[in-house]
């Protein structure tokens, strides 16, 4: 078994994740692997509503929107 160091954990957060692992009867790396597959499963979820969701504007919104910030762009003499 290799050991590891986790930076910058203080001991109160240190023996909270120790806690947690024990009352739930797993091992901490575990817990661990759990803890960073549910975060990547909220992280997927988040994008893909982000993503996928209905659209805020129609296109002849978009494209009108998109038409007054080149307009705005231009008077105040930024790139295009």
């Amino acid at each position: 078994m290799e050991i590891r160091c986790i930076r910058g954990v203080d001991e109160e957060t240190w023996k909270n994740f120790k806690a947690l692992a024990e009352k739930n009867n797993l091992k901490m790396s575990l817990l661990l692997k759990m803890m960073i597959k549910e975060m990547e499963n909220k992280s997927k979820n988040f994008w893909g509503r982000i993503l996928n969701d209905e659209k805020n504007l129609s296109e002849s919104e978009a494209e009108d929107l998109l038409k007054d910030v080149e307009k705005s762009r231009k008077e105040r003499g930024f790139r295009e």
